[in-house]
């Protein structure tokens, strides 16, 4: 079992020989200049390795970038066993980075909130408090509330509890 500071040099360096193969070395016309290789993670036994990407385009462009990368497997794969110069070559496996949907959505989120927020600005902007200007108690009204409520009974009296012996 390899520690974690070896699988991560080795994600890095197959992030970037992946990246460029891609940029460089793939005469693929579906896997152009709009996919980009965002991360990479390796297992702690540096089998399998994990290459997240974007697609800039829509849906039909990433059908075909996910489809390029798979039929340039092994030829990405036999560039990081070139550069990684390691006795086993992980097995890539290409996943869509939902990073940008995440975005979006996050963006949308925090728009709708700052429309809500406007709103309740706007309905607000003439609204007076409902009490009093102040509404904590102070020690003389602690005082007028004990010379009202003074009738001779006593805190066991009032608390309902029977005091028979």
């Amino acid at each position: 079992m390899a520690d974690n500071a070896r699988a991560k040099k080795l994600a890095d360096l197959i992030r970037e020989v992946v990246a460029e193969k891609l940029q460089r070395g793939i005469k693929d016309p579906r896997l152009g200049s709009h996919v980009t290789i965002t991360d990479t993670r390796v297992t702690g036994d540096l089998r399998e390795a994990t290459v997240f990407y974007t697609v800039y385009g829509d849906d039909e462009d990433r059908a075909s970038a996910a489809a390029g990368l798979q039929s340039a497997k092994g030829v990405l794969r036999s560039a990081v066993g070139a550069a990684a110069g390691t006795k086993f070559t992980p097995t890539l496996t290409f996943v869509a980075d939902a990073l940008p949907e995440n975005a979006k959505t996050i963006e949308d989120l925090l728009d709708q909130a700052r429309a809500s927020d406007a709103r309740v600005r706007e309905v607000s902007s003439g609204a007076a408090y409902a009490g009093d200007a102040d509404p904590y108690r102070k020690p003389e009204d602690d005082a007028d509330d004990a010379a009202e409520g003074d009738d001779g009974a006593t805190d066991g009296d009032r608390s309902g509890g029977s005091a028979s012996a």
